[in-house]
């Protein structure tokens, strides 16, 4: 068995061969790599059959199966030289200090929702990629579920879905929910890391304040809950964005009760059926609403355009019929708009699943089947009441573009309540309504995506005068790279990171680099847009 002083003189002769022999230089590292978990792995065997390499039948399938955005699905997209699917606590630790003692770069996927592909790939349209070899370290295999309903808590593994969480909830409960995302396949996470939103974000605020305990591995490969970890570290996890602390291996969360029957309801608006005065009235009554109470806004680039009104209220259908005759008449809600089921039904209901749908279909995932499926996202924050006239442009935005669409969520109840600093993520008090801006396409070729991110750039720049500013917010589960990158091979980050950062993350950008230097303090975790240590920074 090769010692490690030979090991790392054999990485490094290695990393001068990679420019000459790709080939030669990946199976160098193969051979390193399993060389060294086998020092440090308690059963080497069992994860040499979860290392996946180019050369591995299975591995474009493994690679490929969670992803949901082609643009990171090409055959020009940078490839991992392997993907590992450890199964086992050890398994993260010995990959993790292996990593380190080889200097490979780790990217940790927990799903295939990443906007940017930052967890799986280092695509480099306005950035620098890490050159150095890196490998995807994921945690589909960490999928456990572990409901108490006594406790009203659960533990869940970083690679199941919220859709699993839910699923394993319901077995057990009618009577308690957990308020995180709408779309069942979305890894938790990447989906806790950045906060988490949801249809009962007015009540029981993100999936991240919920949060009470987590199982994590750091640069050093140890294992840490949150009495090891520290409050700083906890604080860091809960928000402050994924693949950047560590391995977050799963996390424990408090449920939430659910009243057994809750209503829904769609209801579609034109322009021509006075959608832009309604969708004015509801920018400023949606955030003073009952907290019971979501409605947001699901706005679609058709021939005509429309806006539905898409709703979860945590109670009887006619209480809710009350509230909305006496407070949003506007809207012309009727008894038939409005639908009564249990809470795991307006799950499956709003996530778009046919009525009577089995609730086990929530374990499932979401799968291209071979069909490209092109998409780019981003954010915004809305503090004032947009007028008239800036709407009616917006609908032009829309006509433009069959696919896109603009998702606008209201704020108030719980969101006003808790502290900007309570967790990393600071979009609290003060804001009306949080905008997604989102547009996808099937079209293969450089003229299909140019013009696609013309337009939702074209959009979001339409939107400047109406969103907060200084800073301009956005939010971190929907990655932007528009909005700035660290510079990765140099690791000079300085004004790169502080405008991202802040934008992110606002005053508690600073916090979280100061507990990233304490746990992290030679970048081991780290992509374009993670937190980095202070020495990093140089500005």
């Amino acid at each position: 068995m090769k010692n490690p002083n030979t090991l790392c003189f054999l990485f490094v002769s290695l990393l001068c061969l990679f420019s000459y022999s790709n080939h030669q230089a990946l199976a160098y590292i193969d051979e390193a790599l399993k060389q060294c978990l086998i020092r440090h792995s308690q059963n080497h065997t069992a994860i040499f059959n979860d290392i996946y390499t180019p050369d591995n039948s299975s591995f474009v399938s493994v690679l490929q199966y969670p992803i949901k955005n082609t643009r990171f699905n090409s055959s020009d997209t940078p490839k991992p030289f392997s993907v590992i699917t450890p199964r086992e606590e050890p398994e993260v630790q010995a990959v993790i200090l292996c990593a380190a003692e080889l200097n490979l770069r780790v990217r940790i996927r927990s799903g295939g929702h990443d906007y940017e592909g930052l967890s799986y790939t280092t695509p480099a349209e306005k950035r620098v990629a890490d050159q150095n070899p890196f490998l995807v370290l994921d945690l589909i295999n960490f999928n456990n579920v572990a409901v108490d309903t006594v406790k009203k808590t659960a533990w869940v593994g970083s690679g199941a879905t919220v859709g699993e969480l839910y699923y394993r909830i319901s077995e057990k409960s009618k009577t308690l929910g957990f308020p995180a995302g709408v779309c069942h396949s979305i890894g938790v996470g990447g989906h806790f890391s950045g906060g988490g939103y949801g249809m009962m974000l007015r009540k029981h605020g993100l999936a991240a304040d919920h949060v009470v305990d987590a199982r994590l591995v750091d640069a050093k490969g140890k294992v840490l809950n949150r009495k090891s970890m520290g409050k700083d570290l906890f604080w860091a996890i809960r928000g402050g964005g994924g693949n950047t602390f560590g391995v977050v291996l799963s996390w424990k969360v408090q449920l939430v009760d659910v009243p057994e029957t809750v209503t829904t309801f769609n209801i579609v608006k034109t322009p021509d059926q006075n959608a832009t005065n309604i969708v004015h009235k509801w920018q400023s009554i949606a955030p003073k609403l009952p907290r019971e109470l979501f409605i947001r806004i699901i706005a679609i680039g058709q021939n005509p355009v429309q806006a539905i009104f898409n709703s979860l209220y945590l109670g009887p259908a006619d209480t809710l019929l009350k509230i909305l005759q006496q407070s949003f008449p506007e809207l012309g809600a009727t008894r038939q708009d409005l639908g009564e089921m249990s809470w795991i039904e307006s799950v499956l209901t709003i996530d778009g699943f046919p009525n009577g749908t089995d609730p086990k279909a929530l374990m499932g995932t979401i799968v291209n089947n071979g069909q490209p499926n092109y998409f780019k996202g981003k954010s915004d924050y809305v503090k004032n009441p947009i007028p008239v006239e800036g709407l009616e442009g917006v609908w032009d935005f829309l006509r433009e573009n069959n696919s896109g669409l603009l998702i606008m969520s209201p704020y108030g109840g719980r969101m006003d309540e808790i502290s900007e600093s309570g967790i990393p993520f600071p979009h609290r008090a003060g804001n009306l309504y949080k905008i997604q801006y989102f547009t996808s396409w099937s079209e293969a070729g450089r003229e299909a995506y140019e013009n696609h991110m013309r337009w939702i750039r074209r959009m979001f720049h339409y939107y400047t005068p109406f969103v907060s500013k200084s800073p301009r917010e956005a939010y971190v589960n929907y990655r932007d790279l528009d909005i700035g990158t660290n510079s990765m091979p140099n690791s000079t980050y300085g004004a790169q990171s502080n405008n991202w950062g802040v934008k992110y993350f606002k005053n508690n950008f600073e916090r979280l680099v100061r507990v990233k230097t304490k746990v992290d303090p030679q970048n081991f975790f780290r992509n374009e847009q993670s937190i980095p240590p202070l020495s990093y920074i140089v500005n």
